[in-house]
């Protein structure tokens, strides 16, 4: 052990990252710029091809540092596994989606274990980063990497450390953000979190890998719950004539007992709606209901639907009704200000307008153009490509309704209340404006 600690000491330990998307990339930047050498493993070549080329795909990375690594030989990608057999340390941050049933998905974590089983030697540390249920660590990776004959904590280091990546978020990113970090046996954890202490300000070691899996469960769990609770009470305040942001701004000022969360049209990205839904599948094995994850799901996965139900509601006072009616939706990525689509609830949003009928147009400075489908995979003859449109006056007066449905900071929301008949806000963007013309959320 005192050899790698020694080893890490002197960056001759080289780092592999397999999957290069929104965790793998920053991650592999982060050791890179503290001079590890870093492979990365990628299946989609497209990917690969950008990364030997300097070329940043991702919005939270720093494209001049990337192409400055790439061009120091510090990074390089590639799609062939047997680059494994000289590395020490592997990092796996492979999607861990939910099927259609919404049961976990674990298939990309089985593939890369199995690769990586083909190359695992003495010495080197395996770290899942993937999101998954507590328990897949010891239960998925470890049997098939001891049916090697290697004992871990011995002859090779396995752990779980969870990704916290928040996109763009312009304060906490991969250095800042502390990392927890469990091993299978305590060398495991003391060897794992001497590494990522090289590039990582606070590492926060945990008892088990089942320790740190749950951590990040429980961290999401508490998000989607908290939304869910937030949902509801901005349906119950619509219900009652009463405005949901005026209530939660004045109970924000109590200095104890209460943090804010707020509505919006659903929940999206890779976290929030999914990992709960992990621990909820996990404790069906024990022949336990979670209920609280079951119902915040419920309430969660319904908003898309309610905003087009209250879209309806905008339109019929107007004597519309949706079908034919033309309506622009501003924003269409789950949260402000970055490029990510996984999950937006605002795709099953524009989805259903179209199923009933309704001219529907988008703008987003972040996605030129989308598929109204749920899953790009399962793009048909049914699909339809929509295009971002630039927003004038003319194509504001023109439409029936403008819904907000994510509150991009790049957006003049002055020039889009004054230019409009009527703008559904779902996202309380137009705050202070006091315009007779919004209806909230």
């Amino acid at each position: 052990m005192y050899d790698i600690k020694k080893r890490i000491d002197n960056r001759d330990f080289l780092i592999g990252i397999i999957g290069l998307g929104y965790v793998g990339l920053p991650l592999a930047v982060e050791f890179a710029r503290n001079d590890f050498n870093v492979i990365g493993i990628e299946l989609d070549k497209d990917k690969v091809d950008k990364i030997n080329k300097g070329v940043n795909y991702i919005k939270d990375v720093d494209d001049e540092l990337l192409k400055e690594l790439v061009q120091k030989g510090k990074i390089r990608a590639t799609t062939d596994y047997s680059v494994l057999k000289n590395i020490d340390s592997v990092s796996i941050c492979v999607p861990t989606p939910l099927n259609k049933t919404k049961e976990p998905d674990i298939s990309f974590i089985i593939n890369v274990r199995d690769e990586i089983v083909k190359y695992l030697h003495r010495g080197m540390l395996v770290v899942l980063e993937s999101t998954t249920y507590p328990g897949t660590t010891d239960e998925v990776l470890l049997p098939v990497f001891e049916s090697t004959g290697m004992k871990v904590g011995e002859d090779f280091y396995l752990a779980f450390s969870p990704e916290r990546i928040d996109p763009g978020n312009p304060i906490y990113q991969t250095k800042n953000t502390p990392k927890v970090f469990g091993g299978v046996t305590k060398q495991c954890t003391e060897i794992g979190s001497y590494l990522y202490g090289k590039i990582i300000d606070k590492v926060v070691p945990v008892s088990s890998t089942r320790a740190a899996e749950a951590v990040k469960i429980l961290e999401n769990t508490y998000r989607s719950i908290n939304i869910g609770l937030a949902n509801e009470i901005a349906i119950m305040c619509d219900k009652l004539n009463i405005n949901v942001w005026e209530v939660i701004d004045a109970a924000s000022t109590k200095p104890f007992g209460f943090q804010a969360f707020y509505p919006g049209p659903g929940l999206g990205g890779h976290c929030i709606p999914i990992d709960p839904l992990y621990l909820s599948w996990k404790m069906k094995l024990y022949n336990y209901n979670a209920k609280f994850i079951t119902l915040a799901d419920e309430i969660n996965s319904n908003m898309p639907k309610y905003i087009v139900s209250r879209i309806g509601d905008i339109l019929n006072e107007k004597s519309k009704s949706i079908k034919d009616s033309k309506i622009l939706v501003l924003g269409v990525t789950y949260k402000r200000d970055i490029d990510d689509l996984r999950e937006s609830p605002v795709i099953d949003i524009v989805s259903e307008l179209f199923t009933r009928k309704a001219n529907v147009f988008y703008n987003d400075p972040y996605i030129k153009e989308f598929y109204v489908v749920k899953d790009p995979s399962e793009i048909s003859k049914d699909s339809v490509l929509l295009h971002s449109t630039e927003i004038t006056t003319e194509l504001l007066k023109d439409m029936d309704l403008v819904v907000i449905t994510t509150n991009h900071s790049d957006y003049d929301y002055k020039f889009i209340v004054e230019h409009s008949d009527v703008i559904f806000d779902t996202r309380n963007a137009t705050k202070g404006y006091n315009d007779e013309k919004i209806v909230y959320l």
